[in-house]
């Protein structure tokens, strides 16, 4: 089930004896945990290590009556610990989990007669549900087989996490035009845990936030002083242009970095300048249609490029990028002048 799912049945009271957490995605996970501890006033939740502790001893406690509380809510971390190693992979047997093992028998036993009360929750955390992880993630599956009850933290896709930005900043009265949003959620990554933690302290600034406050404001999203002098060049600016790149060269960024993110803008407007596009919903349409997901703040920046410089200035600007490109990987005096040099000629 999704975590949405398992936090509208706690909120009915309808809460699994036993559930399995599986996925590293850590922001749903928090969620679901609070709506356990909501949905259980005045009880202590209790923790235990997999790594440490037998399965069959965690659930030989969750067996036992406590004299002192009716109902007990239980954490099982680093719950792919229990997986005996015959079932891991050899990456895990040199450098991964290690520790007791306990038979899946012991919890089959235990899911079909569940202590009253007792609500026995495993988090199977460490791996993802894609790539090289998928196989180890489907063991973890497999072991815990006898929990019917499995809640699966994938990560947020870029709209999702868009989407979850914006309803945490509702409540958090926090204020990000759609440009800065955009750019705090490609800072990190879609990462909707970071992404909480950012808008928290953001909410201690008190004003709007733009674009331009972004990297100030927060440490991680600083490479979005690249999109803005990106977008300054896209607009044939030149004092804005050369005021960011002295704030690039003063943070130690990586130039070339901004070079890839033109190249890609500069070819964007090429193509939207040959198909004749008009605005940015056009233009948003265009790469749509081809399968390529364009914000709208995005494809404002190509529109305004596309409208900024011709067919041929829009060439002879890649030839630049190409040609700064390589003087960079090359010996030269200094990275600062061969970028302030490429501003001058783009912008002339």
């Amino acid at each position: 089930m999704t975590p949405a799912q398992f936090v509208a049945r706690v909120k009915r009271k309808e809460i699994p004896p036993v559930c399995l957490f599986l996925g590293q995605e850590g922001y749903n996970r928090k969620r679901c945990r609070e709506a356990l501890i909501a949905a259980s006033p005045g009880i202590e939740p209790e923790q235990y290590d997999a790594s440490e502790t037998p399965l069959a001893a965690i659930v030989d406690d969750a067996r036992a009556m406590s004299l002192f509380a009716s109902e007990r809510l239980i954490f099982v971390i680093g719950a792919e610990a229990a997986i005996p190693r015959t079932m891991r992979s050899d990456d895990d047997e040199e450098g991964g989990v290690s520790g007791p093992a306990g038979g899946a028998d012991v919890l089959e036993a235990y899911e079909k007669n569940p202590t009253p009360g007792v609500t026995l929750v495993f988090e199977a955390t460490r791996w993802d549900f894609e790539g090289d992880d998928k196989t180890k993630s489907e063991r973890a599956r497999k072991f815990y087989g006898a929990i019917t009850d499995v809640v699966e933290f994938r990560r947020f896709s870029v709209d999702e996490a868009r989407g979850e930005l914006d309803r945490i900043a509702r409540v958090a009265n926090v204020k990000l035009d759609p440009a800065a949003a955009e750019a705090l959620v490609e800072a990190l990554a879609a990462d909707v845990a970071r992404i909480a933690i950012e808008i928290e302290k953001l909410s201690l600034y008190g004003k709007p936030i733009t674009v331009d406050d972004l990297p100030l404001l927060v440490p991680d999203a600083r490479q979005s002083t690249i999109f803005a002098l990106v977008n300054a060049l896209g607009r044939r600016d030149r004092a804005r242009s050369l005021e960011t790149l002295d704030a690039l060269v003063r943070e130690g960024e990586y130039l070339p970095l901004a070079l890839t993110f033109l190249a890609t803008q500069f070819r964007m407007a090429l193509v939207a300048k040959e198909a004749n596009l008009r605005g940015a919903s056009q233009v948003q349409g265009h790469f749509q249609r081809a399968g390529i997901q364009m914000w709208g703040s995005r494809a404002e920046q190509v529109s305004v490029t596309a409208g900024k410089f011709s067919k041929e200035q829009l060439e002879r600007g890649l030839k630049l990028i190409f040609e700064t490109d390589r003087d960079l990987r090359s010996a030269r005096p200094d990275d600062r002048t061969v970028v302030e040099n490429f501003v001058v000629k783009l912008c002339a």
